[in-house]
């Protein structure tokens, strides 16, 4: 008896990414349209996840060139740039045979996507660090020393210390373990890509808690950032407590 379309979907859609080439093989000679057209979805599943698995081995090249040197630990920062709200800095390390995919730069991820990722890396992870200044303290050091600052604080709240550290693009003062600095290293170190995710989900949930205390400036949707619906409730509004004053002078008096 013929098996049914819905039934070789559904066959399909439970199948492992290890089942899909002997799906793909078993059907591929089925004339229906209904059921070419599953077995090309299937066949574009794979092709997906082999690439993805390709762009993640890519992304372990400084993990492999450094492996060496024993733990090693991504740093990153988020919130350098919004009006309101802390500089957050992540510290990741990973174990040695990670193994999980669509690691990447924070800002490349759906928001669902940084969520699920969030959450396998608190997981998986060694340890994780995560470290907080505020805008009092970005007000009075500057941007720049509070991330460094951040970073710092990260670091230090490991439960283990790391042999060296993969960094985006900064050299971080007053650290004597091993930095690399890397260029856009978000979207090369799978290290880095992990601490800009917990990074960003972190002060994203943060910002979407004040949006609960302080209505009005629409935090749970800009997180901060001078959005033009932000930037006319500060005018309305005046500044609230997280506001950075060194940041928001062009729009109130301060």
């Amino acid at each position: 008896m013929e098996q049914k379309i819905g039934e070789i979907r559904a066959k399909m859609q439970a199948a492992s990414m290890e089942d899909l080439p002997a799906f793909i093989k078993q059907y591929s000679e089925d004339g229906r349209a209904g059921v070419r057209a599953i077995v090309e979805r299937a066949e574009k599943k794979l092709h997906d996840y082999e690439a993805e698995l390709l762009r993640t081995e890519q992304m372990k090249a400084y993990e492999y060139e450094y492996a060496s040197c024993g733990l090693i630990c991504g740093i990153d920062e988020v919130g350098r740039g919004p009006l309101a709200g802390p500089v957050v800095a992540g510290a990741v390390i990973l174990p040695k045979d990670c193994d999980i995919l669509y690691l990447n730069d924070s800002k490349q991820l759906t928001a669902k996507k940084r969520e699920e990722l969030y959450d396998i890396i608190m997981e998986r992870a060694v340890s994780v660090g995560l470290g907080f200044v505020g805008p009092e303290r970005i007000d009075e050091i500057n941007i720049l020393k509070a991330t460094y600052e951040a970073m710092r604080q990260a670091i230090g709240k490991l439960s283990v210390k790391p042999d060296i550290l993969l960094n985006d693009a900064v050299t971080i003062p007053q650290v004597t373990i091993r930095q690399v600095p890397i260029i856009k290293g978000d979207a090369k170190s799978i290290s880095i890509a992990a601490a800009s995710i917990v990074a960003k989900v972190t002060r994203d949930r943060l910002m979407e808690q004040y949006d609960q205390v302080l209505p009005g400036y629409g935090f749970a949707s800009n997180k901060g950032y001078g959005s033009q619906e932000h930037i006319e409730a500060l005018e309305r509004l005046g500044p609230s407590p997280i506001h950075r004053r060194s940041f928001i002078g062009r729009y109130v008096s301060v």
